[in-house]
């Protein structure tokens, strides 16, 4: 059997675009709908004021579900699947960033730190204001960000100076009306500083734990199963040091602050250090199954994408 680390990378020459396109959108639809419920659960956590509604993961799941039922885990999905053209930019320009370097540089590390980046920024510039109309949809009705949910009829609404929204486009509309077409960039920056660097940092870890545990463990043991378990290792070591960014990331974007160092001198007042690793767990438990998916769906993607000719050419 050929050795595991020897085996053949999969590279953007090597496959069929429209197979590739049409299973990328399907895998990524997927993985979406499976991890939304904890990205919803991460976002209000790292909002929300020290634990005035939520004191972990664990208790945020069951309040939603108790009080909003299990569509409460899905507000703002439907906008959030715009993410999917994002997604696909992301792999796009992974891969040609990586062919391009691959003429220049014979380091795999170079050629995943560079391609990261590279596919994050592209992906974040389409993603940002997606993510700023579905992280105001997911905290909507819980005294979180600029604006409150509406009221039913004839009921007092809780916030009288805040604006009230019902819907997508309601968000939308009260967005471009308070901050004008900018808004729907707001925390633009603070994104690249999260993404980027996430990016950076997981595609080198994902193949230094592929490399190392390559080595423990036998021939016989399957190259995609060793690729199964560094994937989730590299998801979770790249969310725990991104992840105080990302908590100023969130807030930039949902309570409307005008800089990440404001929002980080008022996070270290109100909540000091601890307050950097809010929404960590369940960052973690959405980028750890998110990352095995993917790496497993990519990995079978990419080979069930291989041009005709070079099928018998390339093994697991």
């Amino acid at each position: 059997m050929e050795n595991k680390r020897n085996v053949p990378i999969i590279e953007w020459e090597d496959m069929d675009k429209r197979k590739f396109y049409l299973f990328g959108v399907l895998m990524t639809m997927a993985i979406r709908l499976s991890i939304y419920p904890f990205t919803l659960i991460r976002t209000r956590l790292q909002v929300q004021k020290g634990k005035s509604l939520y004191t972990g993961t664990f208790d945020a799941f069951a309040k939603i579900v108790r009080a909003e039922g299990m569509p409460g885990l899905y507000r703002g999905f439907l906008v959030n699947t715009f993410t999917l053209i994002s997604g696909q930019c992301y792999v796009t320009t992974y891969e040609l960033t990586r062919t391009y370097l691959s003429r220049r540089s014979s380091s795999n590390v170079v050629k995943s730190v560079v391609a990261g980046g590279a596919a994050s920024l592209v992906a974040q510039t389409i993603t940002v204001p997606i993510d700023v109309v579905s992280q105001h949809l997911m905290v909507q009705g819980q005294a979180m960000g600029r604006f409150q949910a509406s009221s039913p009829p004839r009921q007092p609404p809780s916030s009288p100076g805040r604006p009230f929204i019902g819907n997508t486009k309601d968000v939308v509309l009260g967005i471009a009306r308070l901050d004008g077409p900018r808004g729907f960039y707001r925390g633009y920056a603070a994104s690249l500083m999260t993404y980027i660097p996430n990016s950076a940092l997981w595609w080198p870890f994902y193949h230094l734990y592929t490399e190392q545990l390559s080595y423990i463990t036998p021939n016989v043991c399957p190259h995609l199963l060793v690729q199964a378990v560094a994937g989730p290792l590299a998801a979770a070591t790249s969310s725990t040091l991104t992840n105080p960014m990302d908590v100023i990331r969130a807030r930039v974007q949902v309570e409307g602050c005008p800089s990440m160092v404001q929002t980080f001198r008022q996070l270290m007042m109100e909540e000091g250090v601890r307050g950097l690793s809010k929404g960590l767990s369940a960052r973690v438990l959405s980028s750890t199954p998110s990352a095995l998916c993917i790496v497993v769906g990519y990995e079978t993607l990419k080979k069930l994408s291989l041009r005709p000719e070079l099928v018998d050419s390339r093994h697991w």
